[in-house]
């Protein structure tokens, strides 16, 4: 519902034929930066954002977020999400009509999202009322 049409038809065209057509190929991996500006990806560990930067093919920009909030708060399991949303908005980020993607990951193999679109562009928070704007990037 989110990828751009011509994401949806590769992603079909791919699953019609390595399903009914029984063809040797990849599977498609749509490209959902063409969908999402921001990706909140829950701090499950470095391991897991290093997997999700890869098999996205996120850019640093893309996982800094995520990064930033696990060098300062470790997992803090699915609550990380609302620090790298913070994060977001304290660095200026946030421009009106932005998609950001939330992913969340359980025990298992549980994986819940949620989209979110910016209704205004956001204007980074004052430094004294924000810790995150005397921090650099850790990557």
């Amino acid at each position: 519902m989110v990828l751009p049409m011509s994401e949806q038809l590769l992603f079909f065209a791919t699953l019609v034929g390595r399903k009914p057509l029984k063809m040797k190929i990849k599977p498609y991996i749509p490209d959902f930066k063409l969908a999402f500006e921001h990706f909140c990806i829950h701090v499950g560990g470095r391991a897991v954002l290093d997997e999700l930067e890869k098999n996205l093919q996120l850019s640093e920009w893309h996982i800094e977020l995520s990064r930033m909030t696990l060098y300062r708060f470790g997992n803090t399991s699915s609550s990380s999400l609302w620090y790298e949303l913070d994060y977001t908005e304290a660095k200026g980020k946030i421009r009106n009509k932005d998609r950001i993607w939330q992913i969340v990951f359980g025990s298992g193999f549980k994986c819940n999202s949620a989209v979110w679109r910016a209704l205004k562009t956001v204007k980074p928070a004052e430094e004294k009322n924000h810790g995150w704007m005397k921090m650099k990037p850790h990557v």
